[in-house]
């Protein structure tokens, strides 16, 4: 089994992108050949500064590896040392419909924030992240529950190519693995503690409801102490009625992994504020360890790039076939066979 994901390194990594996808990372380590990367060309869609990008980058990178990550049990590299990404990209185009691209959710909400350009790069962002996966013909990709509108485009991007070019390949397979989306049942989307029917985020959440991985203790133990609740007194998993509630219950189960209904059971006779308590001292417990890696690993950039250029390496080899795969289907380029 092959598994890909990718990850931005835009912004600072919040308790949502620890929960929803780095956890996940580490624990598919040892379920088949997992394969990350950080997409740094993703990152140029929408204005940005390109020494932050670097530095984002490094911190990504090393708290990736502080949470787990482990690059002798995972190919782990930066999206833009790889050229195969991009080729695919225009590759794939010829087969990525415009309709498509424009009912895309992502681009309109990203669109609608840019004040002076919105680039090419932005409507075109899905046919990229359809090519990073599909150039290492992965089976799962495990991503966030806002993810699944990519995941069916890229679906559609493989069957489109393998129905338009695989007949040309007399009796061969299916030149382009259909990935399924891998989504996590328990914390799956994290919400804002002070809007929790918003996603918890760093450019579109508030300071005080974003609870950073690298926060300190007592900012986490603040930050929940504030967290918006809901009238009533009931301690219920309940998205319509109690969403306030029905949020802590998520990160509490899921920093736990256990169930709803256990977290429940557990604090059934509890107040609101115990209970917050109790959700900031499980998070702080679970981050603690990741911070202190953190502050081991991100000063030394060198070792960060020795780690990144070895599994770009890697991932060349793999995406590389794909590539000479593809352009040979579609008649790209000089015959091998002739």
């Amino acid at each position: 089994m092959r598994i890909f994901s990718g990850i931005q390194p835009t912004g600072r990594k919040h308790l949502g992108n620890f929960i929803g996808a780095i956890e996940q990372y580490v624990a598919l380590q040892d379920r088949g050949e997992a394969i990350y990367c950080i997409v740094d060309l993703h990152a140029t869609t929408v204005p940005y500064e390109p020494a932050v990008l670097r530095e984002r980058l490094y911190d990504t990178a090393a708290i990736l590896l502080a949470a787990g990550l482990d690059a002798e049990r995972c190919i782990f590299f930066r999206q833009g040392d790889v050229p195969e990404h991009t080729e695919l990209t225009w590759l794939l185009s010829s087969v990525t419909a415009f309709g498509d691209l424009n009912r895309m959710h992502q681009f309109k909400d990203k669109a609608g924030a840019q004040r002076d350009l919105v680039s090419a790069s932005l409507f075109t962002y899905p046919t990229l992240m359809a090519a990073d996966v599909l150039a290492y013909r992965a089976q799962q990709v495990p991503v966030g529950d806002d993810q699944r509108q990519h995941i069916e485009l890229m679906r559609d991007i493989a069957e489109r190519f393998n129905a338009r070019f695989a007949a040309e390949a007399a009796g061969a397979a299916a030149p382009l693995v259909v990935p399924e989306g891998v989504y996590r049942e328990v914390g799956a989307r994290i919400m804002d503690l002070q809007e929790p029917t918003k996603k918890m985020s760093t450019t579109g959440g508030t300071e005080q409801g974003t609870v950073l991985v690298l926060d300190e203790p007592k900012t986490i133990e603040k930050k929940f102490k504030r967290a918006v609740t809901d009238s009533g007194s009931e301690i219920r998993h309940d998205r319509a009625e109690k969403p306030g509630v029905a949020n802590l219950i998520e990160i509490l189960a899921a920093v736990r992994d256990t169930s709803f209904a256990a977290v429940e059971a557990d604090f059934a006779d509890a107040r609101y504020g115990d209970f917050k308590v109790a959700v900031a001292e499980a998070v702080i417990e679970r981050l603690t360890p990741v911070q202190e890696r953190y502050a081991e690993l991100r000063p030394d950039e060198a070792a960060l790039e020795a780690i990144l250029a070895a599994g770009a390496e890697k991932a060349r080899t793999i995406a590389a076939d794909t590539v000479a795969d593809v352009r040979q289907l579609m008649g790209v380029g000089p015959n091998p066979a002739a």
